[in-house]
């Protein structure tokens, strides 16, 4: 035996699946759902607010201090170069269960936000047990209605706009916070496999 390793190649590596669906709804309110599996050795003490304090502060990191995330007055927001409220909040409501932990992030108002649905939509984080011991990690975009699309009937253009601005920027943030996430309680890289899924009905975006 000559004791020299070989290195290590990605089939010697954990696959990580991050499963995803983002879609527009038949309100054209958008639906965007993405979730991983924590293994049963890094999942102790992960709950849904552990996971929303890490989004936030991923927010600021992935974005250079452009957008920063800020808690003042009852309410949290992301706001742009620290002055302008991108997406406004109220503070997380959290909810247990046997089955899962959740913590809520309603949306109250906000520059991307059409002005007629300010008081619509929620940003929610959740954990919940599998049957190995590990945990599933969920973050879920649901009845936001975008700026950029308009109103409730978006032209052509507005929902492409919306698709290849918003929508991507959004699903590559979460995208990357379940990668570095994994990573950080993993302690280890992991391939990382894209899993398209269907949870709700809708057009892709």
């Amino acid at each position: 035996m000559s004791g020299i390793m070989k290195p290590a190649t990605a089939h010697d590596k954990p696959l990580q699946q991050i499963a995803c669906q983002q879609v527009l709804l038949e309100d054209s309110s958008v639906f965007s759902v993405q979730w991983t599996d924590l293994p049963a050795a890094c999942a102790a003490g992960v709950t849904a607010k552990t996971v929303c304090r890490s989004y936030l502060a991923a927010i600021d990191r992935q974005t250079w201090g452009l957008i920063r995330h800020r808690e003042w007055e009852g309410e949290l927001s992301f706001r742009l170069m620290g002055r302008y409220p991108l997406l406004v909040f109220e503070l997380p409501i959290a909810y247990g269960s046997t089955e899962h932990d959740e913590l809520c992030l309603r949306i109250r108002g906000g520059l991307l936000v059409q002005s007629d649905a300010c008081r619509r939509g929620e940003l929610l984080f959740r954990v919940e047990p599998l049957p190995d011991g590990g945990s599933r990690v969920t973050l879920q975009l649901s009845d936001y209605c975008p700026l950029l699309l308009g109103s409730r009937r978006p032209s052509l253009f507005r929902r492409w706009l919306y698709r290849l601005t918003q929508a991507a920027i959004h699903r590559l943030v979460t995208v990357r916070f379940l990668v570095g996430l994994y990573r950080e309680l993993a302690g280890a890289d992991a391939c990382v496999r894209l899993l398209r899924v269907k949870v709700r009905e809708g057009r892709p975006t």
